[in-house]
């Protein structure tokens, strides 16, 4: 046989050739990340550098990062310099200056930045460098830039996906197939909804519990309603097939993550965070195939979803349909994608 017929190649044509015949299955793949801001960092290189890792962890190791952080979020800029130090000293990864310089240094980029508004900006750069990227939440600062973000990755052929790590936690990954719940009829996820001033309401804590209700519901939400206080948020949402799902959102007291599921031969509980090592497979296996666990349509319907409790919120708890903000939304992404030439 001649050697392309014996050699296994990662061979994937959306990803720019990054798995070849001559870089073997056994060599893991040099991983950036963007962004030292946000503890995901550390516990991510953690895990995939752990001796005691076995494949899909082993294909993927962290060789660069870029630390970035906020200028104007305490909790985000404050951590940059403690992060940076345990990736450099502890992980020997090596800090660059730059995300242009990242890139040409890696072959797979996390975008891990607290702060969702750059994630635009820096996944263009690594969109544009044809390089597979997992971005963390917030999947971007606004729902049109995470339309924009997803319609460029589609555009240039480069995978991309982003998910709350509670989307793989067996328990709730199961809930939805489970022959203990039956069919699922309706589900009310929690989690901690601390809010923060730049971005939209949900996307910077509640996200986890809306990844939650999706991850047992499904897609296919059509609108929401949301009921606000000081201490916690209730968006109601309405599937298209008349199920109702909610997200209750916790700024006081005890703080968890979960789900209760009302199923077609049980009601219970899903349990809860189950940690990162989970999604990191994910991460893993998807930097492999090429091929992402979470369509984009879901991920930003789910953000949608949250842009819309925005909207309800502003007009006083009235219903919003998830269409219209998405509509307005890729009106806005096709302006700001557009040639300079094409903007108005």
């Amino acid at each position: 046989m001649s050697r392309t017929s014996t050699a296994v190649p990662f061979l994937i044509a959306t990803i720019g050739g990054i798995f070849s015949a001559d870089r073997g299955s056994a060599e893991p793949l040099k991983a950036g990340i963007i962004g030292l801001d946000s503890s995901h960092c550390v516990a991510f290189t953690a895990i995939l550098h752990d001796p005691k890792a076995a494949a899909p962890l082993t294909d993927v190791r962290v060789v660069a990062a870029f630390p970035g952080g906020s200028a104007d979020i305490p909790g985000s800029k404050d951590r940059v310099a403690e992060y940076t130090k345990v990736l450099r000293d502890t992980h020997k990864v090596g800090i660059v200056d730059s995300v242009e310089a990242l890139i040409a240094k890696v072959d797979v980029v996390f975008i891990e930045s607290n702060d969702g508004r750059p994630h635009y900006e820096d996944a263009l750069k690594v969109i544009e460098a044809k390089k597979p990227l997992f971005i963390d939440k917030p999947v971007a600062g606004s729902l049109a830039d995470a339309v924009a973000i997803f319609a460029l990755a589609e555009k240039r052929k480069v995978p991309c996906f982003s998910s709350s790590a509670l989307r793989f936690t067996p328990k709730i990954a199961e809930a939805a197939k489970s022959p203990t719940f039956g069919g699922v009829l309706g589900c009310t996820a929690y989690s901690p909804c601390d809010l923060e001033g730049h971005h939209p309401d949900l996307y910077w804590y509640g996200i986890h519990g809306v990844e939650t209700l999706f991850t047992v519901m499904g897609p296919g939400c059509k609108s929401v309603v949301r009921s606000s206080t000081k201490d916690a948020d209730v968006v109601t949402g309405t599937w298209e097939d008349g199920r109702v799902g909610t997200f209750h959102g916790i700024r006081a007291g005890k703080k968890d993550f979960g789900a209760l599921v009302f199923g077609s031969k049980a009601i219970g509980p899903t349990g809860g965070f189950g940690g990162y090592e989970p999604l990191v497979k994910e991460i893993c296996t998807f930097f492999k195939t090429g091929v992402s666990p979470v369509k984009a349509a879901e991920t930003l319907e789910i953000y949608a979803f949250m842009s819309a409790a925005d909207e309800s919120k502003r007009k006083k708890g009235v219903p919003v349909a998830l269409a219209d903000v998405l509509a307005e939304a890729k009106r806005e992404a096709t302006k700001k994608t557009a040639p300079p030439e094409g903007r108005k």
